[in-house]
């Protein structure tokens, strides 16, 4: 088996979207605390483990269709770099090596593991195959990430954070399939069936309904009377205008230049919304810990 091509296959580059474990860390003030950070760290691990697993049989179940994509098709499975066969016993081992590790830290954390990986394989063989419901559970990903993040450092995790990862994900998710279905043109349904379920306008109407969904959400978030008793503090709300910026800047990239077909590429590539997104979190860190008397525990 070639390590190359192996790690290549693992997707690190996409591995930023398991960051989301940390949020109830942060959000629950026991982010400066060895012991929780440690747990996260760990989690974390856990979880690039278990995605890149996904991908790996992923890339195996959409072979013959990569091979016609421009920029997939240079991807080790469907080049021959790395045989199907190899890839899906190094799936098949990073799986089980990730759940064992997942139920030594927290079976409640593995329960999220369990989960994940089986929406995720359920997705691979079938329900990327569903009109709406594809969407649905890759976002349904950044849920569970985020759930399993509270598991770990056993705090409750709050009904807005996870709807507002969900909203944020599912925007993320309707924006990546406006991209393929553009970008491919004729040749998207041959790639990828699903795409001819959709269509610019339709997307462009979904994205609509969960950009103004999901701002909606953050600022009821920032305002509600439960979380400035919990923070012991209003300025949450001084976040909104990072928030608005980071939206509008997607959308800018989506629709001006063209962009959209991998989220973490654009987040690591574009400077503006990298300096954004920086901001914003180190704007809630401050606001959070520095509040005085604020609960150590992620209530509702």
């Amino acid at each position: 088996m070639k390590i190359g091509p192996l790690l290549t296959s693992l997707r690190p580059h996409q591995w930023t979207k398991n960051l989301v474990v940390f949020a109830a860390l942060a959000l629950s003030k026991h982010l400066f605390e060895t012991g929780p950070l440690v747990r996260s760290v760990e989690a974390f691990v856990i979880f690039c483990g278990l995605s890149g697993a996904v991908y790996l049989v992923n890339d195996v179940t959409d072979l013959d269709r990569d091979r016609l994509h421009p920029r997939k098709s240079l991807r080790p499975i469907a080049s021959g770099a790395l045989s199907p066969r190899s890839a899906l016993l190094a799936a098949g081992v990073l799986q089980v090596v990730c759940l064992l590790g997942a139920w030594v830290l927290s079976p409640s954390f593995a329960a999220c593991a369990v989960a994940y990986l089986a929406l995720n394989l359920l997705y691979s063989f079938k329900l990327k195959e569903v009109v709406i419901v594809d969407v649905l559970c890759l976002s349904m990903g950044f849920v569970l990430r985020a759930v399993a993040g509270a598991a770990v450092v056993m705090v409750e995790i709050s009904d807005w954070l996870l709807v507002c990862t969900f909203l944020l994900a599912l925007f993320l998710s309707l924006s990546k399939r406006r991209h393929e279905l553009t970008s491919l043109n004729d040749s998207a349904s041959e790639h990828r069936r699903i795409l001819a379920e959709y269509s610019p306008y339709l997307l462009d109407q979904m994205i609509s309904v969960v950009t103004a969904s999901c701002v909606t959400a953050y600022v009821f978030y920032t305002l509600a009377r439960e979380t400035r008793e919990k923070y012991q503090t209003d300025k949450l709300s001084w976040t909104i205008p990072f928030v608005l910026y980071g939206i509008f800047r997607y959308l800018y990239l989506v629709h001006q230049k063209e962009q959209g077909g991998s989220p973490t590429d654009i987040l690591l590539t574009d400077r503006p919304l990298l300096v954004d997104v920086a901001l914003w979190g180190a704007a809630i860190v401050v606001i959070v810990y520095t509040a005085p008397g604020a609960p150590m525990q992620m209530g509702r």
